[in-house]
């Protein structure tokens, strides 16, 4: 990064080499949201702002992409906001649009004082909306090594010691672009590995319709969001949490690939199965596990896992069972799993998929309303779902209804 660059040999080694440790985390992450959230932590804690966003390039566009307020929001919670779904033009009107139209790092010490020449404008909206207060801002573009921008981060009321809003020291103004430039590489490869995921997914929806990318999608981020809520309530260490909650969002997604070894005449079939067609569909599990077997990385490991066993069932009656050798010409489906024996990933996945089948339209049945869903999601609590996976799905539903609307088919 050339340390001894003037713009930087005015601050002590120790500091920057604070800044490089932070930036080392976002190389343990794989999905483009945990990495985004996990830029955003340590961008905040590096200016003490109180709030922050971040906005993804997409051709002549800025999608939103995540956002932190610890005024607003609950700290750790899970939170609907993230799955907002909107986005602002590249150009000159707004804040972000300007910084990635000119490239150009902003400052503001009063985002309601603007200077008269000001080519851009504050849309004051969501303060009006929300009740908060924007006052110092600090927006940066992301760019790759290579000078290709990849969105714009935006930080919001630095705080004293005291937590009064300030405006952004000088120092952050300096140390921040630092940060940013490593966090558009990171946020460049999330992006590229949900890119190769929905690949993966496009290719087994070639062979069953139902398999979309909206549908995983949606299946990745309840799975991620339950796992989040279950880890609150076990005190689960917020670095172990955020990297499994990292995985099962990736992980959730290829939970049916193995439907790609299933006769088109079952997978199309548009209504029910019979017993035999039905014994025939069961082996997309074995087909999906058998897809990570060479294991190189966690994400292998917890895709054939949730691939393996997302059917089977608490009680004991799902499939395909224990499996000493999944990789055996000659193997069979063996004794079910139950309870705790069933992988917690999968056990989440199952009551994820299960759900968004239920409220989607397929071609056997018509989308169920969300009360009737509801109603069948908890009357198989303790018999198809871990009771407690039940229990933390009913604690985030405001969220799980967000993720529905932002990834609608």
């Amino acid at each position: 990064m050339g340390f001894q660059h003037s713009q930087y040999a005015r601050y002590p080694r120790s500091e920057i080499a604070s800044i490089m440790k932070r930036i080392e985390e976002f190389n343990y992450l794989q999905d483009i949201d945990a990495i985004l959230d996990k830029i955003l932590e340590e961008a905040r804690s590096l200016s003490n702002a109180d709030a922050g966003s971040i906005f993804i390039a997409e051709d002549d566009r800025l999608r939103f992409g995540y956002v932190h307020n610890d005024t607003l929001f609950k700290k750790d919670e899970a939170n609907e906001e993230i799955y907002v779904d909107f986005s602002v033009p590249i150009d000159g009107q707004s804040i972000v649009g300007y910084v990635a139209l000119t490239g150009n790092t902003i400052v503001i010490d009063d985002a309601y004082n603007l200077s008269s020449g000001s080519p851009f404008t504050f849309n004051s909206d969501y303060d009006q909306k929300s009740g908060y207060k924007t006052r110092s801002i600090l927006a940066v573009p992301l760019y790759t090594f290579h000078g290709r921008l990849v969105g714009v981060m935006q930080l919001i009321n630095a705080k004293d010691e005291c937590g009064r809003v300030i405006a952004f020291r000088k120092r952050i103004q300096d140390l921040v672009p630092l940060l940013a430039n490593n966090a558009a590489v990171a946020i460049d490869r999330g992006i590229m590995n949900r890119e190769m995921i929905l690949r993966m997914v496009k290719m087994a929806e070639l062979r069953d319709p139902t398999e979309t990318g909206a549908h995983v999608q949606r299946v990745g981020a309840y799975s991620s969001e339950i796992y989040h809520q279950w880890a609150i309530k076990h005190k689960i260490d917020k670095h172990e949490k955020n990297r499994t909650k990292d995985l099962i969002r990736l992980a959730a997604m290829l939970h049916d690939v193995g439907k790609v070894g299933i006769p088109d005449k079952i997978l199309k079939k548009p209504g029910k199965l019979t017993d035999s067609e039905f014994d025939t569909m069961k082996w997309h599990t074995v087909y999906g596990g058998r897809l990570f077997m060479n294991q190189t990385s966690s994400l292998d490991k917890m895709s054939l896992q949730i691939a393996l066993n997302h059917h089977e069932k608490w009680n004991g009656k799902g499939y395909p069972g224990k499996i000493d050798d999944i990789m055996k010409p000659d193997v069979k489906l063996g004794l079910p799993r139950k309870k705790e024996d069933i992988p917690l990933s999968a056990r989440i996945v199952s009551l994820a998929d299960v759900f968004d089948a239920l409220v989607s339209n397929r071609s056997y049945k018509e989308p169920w309303s969300d009360t009737r869903a509801y109603e069948a999601i908890e009357a198989n609590a303790g018999k198809h779902f871990d009771p407690e996976i039940v229990e933390m799905f009913f604690q985030i539903l405001p969220v799980i209804q967000a993720i529905r609307k932002k990834y609608r088919e």
